[in-house]
């Protein structure tokens, strides 16, 4: 489906890009490079395995990583970027690819919220050294539990994942290395494998959902903007609006689900004081999670559902 030689599943995406790093070799005080708008779990897994989280601030637009930034920040002690395909929406990899190839880094997909998305009629998770997906039930692909799973092309870096997933062991109580515990077990294997079947019409529905749901609102608030070079899957719906959490506390009496993907960005995160990055370090991150909200997005949502939740918005604002 990928297009890639090796998929290897293992218990979640977190686990997948944990995996991910120490296959490629990555040592205590090594840089990874990555975005501080995302899930914690982009930058845990690499403050877990004693490497540096380094930021880099986000397009204005698309809110993911700005590639433009990307060298300002790179050291000797740099390593790999991690870039993340936000909401579905990939991540500009032609120039990640060719700064990573020129400062000989690594890449890792971080590919959870992207599986289905493509880039320039690429697949996301096709383009880097290792790719992660996670199988968390709510994403387009979901498990009924976890589930997630790591790509490659390399022949040599998929028989390192398989056995790192694997408590380290290349044949049984033959470790030669210390790993994890990290398996797709086989009732989620089996479940996802019939609804892949099914994953390209639901992201063309929830295509369809967005293009509705951006025409009903487009008037009120910073709808998303789709790249030229990206076929966005909408995991989530997610708008930019003033005063936001005025109008969450109105969807929430309205009994309208919503979400903010993300509050905080990760420099903000007492998890990771001891990087010492005060308020202002990414203007643009943190603007975005001042005034975003995810609305309803699935493959079923209808449209009335979908111009009743404008409408309340739209409600909302004339207020």
């Amino acid at each position: 489906y990928i297009g890639v030689k090796h998929s290897i599943g293992c218990a979640n995406g977190t686990d997948a890009l944990q995996i991910a790093m120490m296959a490629l070799g990555l040592k205590k005080g090594d840089e990874v490079i990555t975005t501080p708008f995302t899930f914690i779990a982009t930058a845990e897994t690499i403050q877990i395995l004693g490497l540096k989280p380094v930021f880099v601030d986000i397009m204005p637009d698309t809110y993911n990583i700005d590639p433009d930034k990307i060298e300002s920040v790179i050291t000797k002690k740099s390593k790999a970027i991690i870039p993340v395909h936000l909401y579905g929406q990939a991540a500009d990899m032609d120039k990640i690819n060719k700064i990573a190839k020129k400062h000989n880094l690594f890449v890792i997909e971080d590919n959870a919220q992207g599986f289905g998305a493509k880039y320039k009629d690429r697949m996301l998770g096709s383009m880097s050294d290792i790719a992660t997906v996670s199988f968390y039930p709510a994403k387009n692909l979901g498990a009924a539990g976890d589930g997630g799973l790591m790509l490659t092309n390399s022949d040599e870096l998929a028989a390192k994942l398989r056995m790192i997933a694997n408590h380290g062991q290349n044949e049984r109580y033959k470790h030669q290395v210390v790993g994890v515990n990290s398996r797709l077990d086989a009732i989620q294997a089996a479940i996802l494998n019939i609804k892949l079947d099914f994953l390209d019409k639901w992201n063309e529905k929830r295509r369809k959902a967005a293009l509705r749901y951006k025409k009903n609102l487009c008037d009120v608030a910073v709808v998303p903007f789709e790249h030229k070079n990206s076929y966005h899957i909408y995991h989530q719906f997610s708008i930019r609006v003033k005063k936001r959490d005025a109008l969450q506390k109105f969807l929430n009496e309205n009994k309208i689900p919503n979400a903010i993907h993300y509050p905080i960005p990760l420099h903000l995160q007492v998890a990771f004081k001891g990087l010492k990055l005060g308020k202002g370090s990414f203007p643009i991150s943190e603007k975005v999670a001042e005034g975003i909200i995810s609305l309803p997005m699935h493959p079923h949502i209808t449209n009335a559902e979908i111009d009743y939740i404008s409408d309340t918005i739209k409600k909302f604002y004339k207020k």
